[in-house]
């Protein structure tokens, strides 16, 4: 018998995208799961379209903030509400290639990782491919994700029933990958990432990880706040991500030629 998946999705303004993410999570080989989609004060008809949706189907559920909490506080509502076996991440902008689930629940089953990840591939905000993949790491461990965040959210996955609902603290960004940290450091085996693209991750011109003096704050914050390290460690381990993500991780950017 195959175990429950909870989907969790948190949701803000997300009226041009939400229906196609929705429509990705139906189109799944792997047929037991649930959908925790936690609207987050959103302002447009985002609420109103899932609503369509869960009348067609009880998989489907909704919570809603009366104000906008951040994603942190949106994924730990629907992590505390889920039933499943498994937890995985999809945000409203992003999508779900049919076999995602499938993949890794088998490599789950198979009881080698608790929490695996996968490739993804970029497209643009009307859905166009960038012709780029990121490509996961067959194996990740703690030390290694500590350099820099490795996992794709929208590809990630892990055994609530091994290591219990793991939630992340309420950073505004970057609280994700403490969670995949915290979810490997738990579990006390290292991640598995399968190496074909499971995931279609949507690149906004708005997103934080376009503005690069914020992505030094905020991954900052990640060792000083996020993990209690000492400002000296903190900037020290800065240092490190910086080799790591401009002189390691950019080697795993693979763009092809759109011609």
């Amino acid at each position: 018998m195959s175990h429950l998946a909870s989907i969790v999705m948190p949701m803000y303004n997300s009226k041009n995208y939400v229906l196609e993410a929705i429509q990705s999570v139906l189109n799944q080989t792997y047929r037991n799961w649930e959908l925790i989609i936690v609207d987050d004060g959103s302002t447009d008809n985002s609420v109103a379209l899932v609503k369509e949706f869960i009348n067609k189907d009880n998989r489907i559920k909704l919570i809603v903030n009366q104000e906008n909490l951040g994603a942190a506080i949106s994924r730990n509502k629907a992590i505390k509400a889920s039933r499943g076996h498994y937890i995985a991440f999809l945000d409203a902008d992003d999508l779900w290639l049919p076999t995602k689930l499938e993949k890794q629940v088998k490599v789950l089953e198979a009881g080698k990782a608790d929490v695996c990840f996968s490739s993804y591939e970029q497209i643009n905000e009307s859905g166009q491919s960038l012709n780029t993949t990121v490509q996961a790491l067959p194996v990740l461990n703690y030390n290694k994700l500590l350099k820099s965040n490795y996992i794709g959210n929208l590809t990630g996955i892990y055994n609530a029933h091994t290591l219990g609902k793991i939630t992340s603290p309420n950073l505004r960004k970057r609280q994700d990958w403490l969670l995949w940290l915290k979810a490997i450091k738990t579990s006390n085996k290292p991640a598995i990432g399968l190496q074909e693209p499971l995931a279609l991750y949507r690149v906004r011109s708005n997103s934080m990880s376009s503005n690069k003096l914020n992505l030094l704050k905020y991954n900052y914050w990640v060792y000083k706040k996020g993990l209690g390290y000492s400002t000296f460690q903190s900037i020290i381990k800065m240092i490190v991500f910086l080799k790591e993500h401009f002189f390691v991780k950019s080697k795993l950017i693979n763009k092809k030629s759109s011609h």
